[in-house]
This record gives structure tokens, C-alpha cells and sequence, in this order.
């Protein structure tokens, strides 16, 4: 059982954050095409999202992976536009109720 821990968010003008820790040992399991070599060893790159979401991580939409951090590989940071407004689903029932006078 792995447990993964949430930052709160905080922002600038622009942007919300957050940084996501995993578990060490969950970091183990990762797919080894997930790192890039560096001077510094394994460093994890940059996920997408369903490269993140795969690995475990929950969160709403709209946030991206847009740092790593090389000394701490486990810690993830994410950012996503402050005004971001997710897309609204249009439901298109038939025969929707019309009035007429």
C-alpha cells in the first residue's frame, strides 16, 4: 500500500501549484523509460498525463507536470493556469422539452 501525499496549493499571478510526494518505494516501480540520464544519475522527466495518472496520481484536471526536482526524484511539482475552467459536458438528450404558447 502506497501512500501519496498532496501539497496544498499555492499560486502567483498566473499560475496554481502543487507538488505531489510518492513514496519512496513506489518510486521503484516505475517504468524505467520514465527517467532520463543526467550528470546527477536517474532523474525522472516529465510526465504526461496519462503517464501520471497511470503511476497512481489523483488529482482534478487541468494540472501538468512541469518540473523536476533532480536531489528529489520522488517529489513531483505540477502547475496549472489559475483561471483554468474545465470543459463542460454538453448532454444531448433527445427530444428535449420544447414550450409552446
Amino acid at each position: 500500500f502506497f501512500r501519496i501525499h498532496y501539497s496544498d496549493r499555492y499560486s502567483d499571478d498566473e499560475y496554481e501549484y502543487r507538488h505531489v510526494i510518492l513514496p519512496k518505494n513506489l518510486l521503484k516501480l516505475i517504468p524505467k523509460e520514465f527517467f532520463m540520464n543526467s550528470e546527477s544519475g536517474n532523474t525522472l522527466r516529465l510526465l504526461q498525463e496519462p503517464e501520471w495518472r497511470g503511476i497512481g496520481i489523483t488529482q482534478s484536471l487541468g494540472w501538468e507536470h512541469y518540473e523536476v526536482h533532480a536531489p528529489e526524484p520522488w517529489v513531483l511539482l505540477f502547475r496549472r493556469a489559475k483561471d483554468y475552467q474545465p470543459p463542460t459536458q454538453h448532454s444531448s438528450k433527445p427530444g428535449g422539452t420544447r414550450r409552446t404558447k
